[in-house]
């Protein structure tokens, strides 16, 4: 049993050829991306950024 052994994810039959390391690394990147993407809008529109409160603390 090796351990760089990935389990295919999807609901594929095993038809398509395993993918390299690199391509699983973009694709985990992408993900990462759009999901820190949508973690920054959301901070941005509750007005919890870290700029935001610096900002704001050097105004006075």
């Amino acid at each position: 049993m090796s351990e760089e052994t990935v389990p295919q994810q999807g609901g594929g039959a095993g038809a398509a050829p395993p993918k390299g390391l690199l391509q699983q690394m973009e694709e985990l990147m992408a993900a990462l991306n759009a999901d820190l993407s949508a973690l920054d809008a959301d901070l941005q529109s509750t007005g919890s950024s870290p700029r935001a409160s610096a900002e704001q603390g050097d105004v006075g």
